[in-house]
């Protein structure tokens, strides 16, 4: 299998982002949510979205996406109005920061033909805090599942121990359990495992290359493209 991980923003390419919207949708109503933040599309119209879209080779097929989403005057971060309700807390938390100074990374998913294959647990996810250092940000922010938690981890994310219930939220829906994370160094991710570190690191010199990765379902190429 071959793949593509590019990153666009959104605004920018419309077709790209509509497929992304209605793969996320979808995945969202698979599972019983129908009602969440993240999934709310007025960010499309914001200019400091960046969408990773992970297609076909030929990019006539979207499999899988996430999304960084940049804090700025018009727009708040998805993760704001969701833990405002359960924890005001988040209020005095986001004051630290000046506007397009925090992303969230956000919005990520991916479809049963590429499950299995880390895409949505692992790739996406350092592809995000790659394309964050590249965009010069100061922290990067998101919530995570249990499922993926250790390795957002070893990616150099800490949780957020002063908000929510020690970090976890019931989110997005009652009975699925969500941790709040940052990492606030992204410039020399301090906190990430040397392995990580060094894949992240090469990301980012290298943000248009092919990689030959390795995950529980087999091998698989990913042709990255992540020049923002």
């Amino acid at each position: 299998m071959r793949v593509r991980i590019r990153a666009v923003r959104s605004i920018c390419d419309t077709t790209t982002t509509n497929k992304y919207i209605d793969g996320h949708f979808s995945v969202l109503e698979s599972y019983g949510v129908t009602k969440v933040t993240s999934a709310d599309r007025s960010w499309a119209e914001n200019p400091n979205v960046y969408l990773l879209v992970v297609e076909s080779e030929d990019g006539s097929k979207v499999f899988g996406g996430g999304r960084v989403q940049i804090k700025s005057g018009n727009y708040n971060l998805p993760l704001e109005p969701a833990i405002i309700e359960k924890d005001t807390r988040i209020v005095e938390y986001m004051s630290q920061f000046e506007d397009l100074e925090v992303a969230e990374l956000c919005g990520v998913w991916n479809s049963k033909e590429v499950a299995g294959y880390g895409i949505g647990s692992i790739f996406l996810i350092r592809a995000g805090v790659a394309v964050a250092s590249l965009l010069n940000l100061k922290c990067l922010m998101g919530f995570c599942s249990p499922f993926t938690l250790e390795n957002c981890q070893k990616l150099g994310f800490g949780i957020i121990e002063g908000l929510g219930d020690s970090g976890t939220f019931l989110y997005p829906k009652e009975g699925l359990i969500a941790t709040i994370l940052d990492i606030k160094n992204l410039k020399d991710l301090p906190n990430a495992n040397d392995e990580e570190k060094e894949k992240i690191f090469y990301l980012k010199n290298n943000p248009v290359h092919a990689a030959n990765e390795t995950s529980p379902k087999g091998e698989f190429t990913i042709l990255y493209d992540l020049e923002t």
